[in-house]
């Protein structure tokens, strides 16, 4: 549970599918004490048929579900932690529209090892491994942009959360 009388912080954990946006969500939002908001959650049913069947999103499949996740991070008045690939700065400037000061954490991983992940996970994921190269292709990388972080995803979690904190200088005192 978030402290009492801490500045509120909205963070976006981003990148290709298979870098571990959930592993090191969930990791971020357990010591900040804030909640995690996964992206994939709340992706319509279209979107979820077009991606089981191989086929990429394009920018119109995607308007409404960023649109949705950023009312859900606006939602959550002490912050929150989001997973959503966020590949493209303008998917990216649609969220910090919704919350001013947003976050990103940029999840860095090679193609091979993205594909790897994804393919071990296939049974149970609605990405399959067949679209980690489109997700390459459409990538921007963020980095450079204001509030954005680069962890290398192959990094342990805990050496990746004090990445984060000390890549936006957030206090320790900030851990439940």
């Amino acid at each position: 549970m978030q402290k009492p009388n801490s500045p509120a912080v909205w963070f976006v954990i981003m990148g290709v599918s298979g870098c571990g946006k959930s592993s090191l969500g969930q990791a971020l939002a357990s010591d900040l004490g804030l909640p995690l908001i996964e992206g994939d959650d709340f992706h319509p049913d279209a979107n979820i048929r077009k991606m089981r069947s191989g086929t990429p999103l394009t920018d119109a499949d995607r308007a409404g579900w960023l649109a949705r996740l950023g009312e859900e991070l606006a939602a959550r008045h002490g912050g929150a932690v989001l997973t959503c690939s966020a590949l493209k700065r303008n998917y990216r400037e649609l969220l910090r529209a919704a919350v001013p000061g947003l976050r990103f954490v940029f999840m860095q991983i090679g193609r091979d090892e993205a594909v790897a992940r994804v393919q071990a996970r296939e049974a149970v994921h609605i990405f399959p491994a067949s679209l980690v190269d489109s997700q390459f292709q459409t990538l921007e990388s963020p980095e450079g942009e204001a509030g954005v972080v680069t962890v290398q995803a192959t990094a342990p979690l805990a050496q990746s959360v004090a990445r984060v904190r000390d890549g936006l200088a957030l206090p320790p005192e900030r851990a439940a």
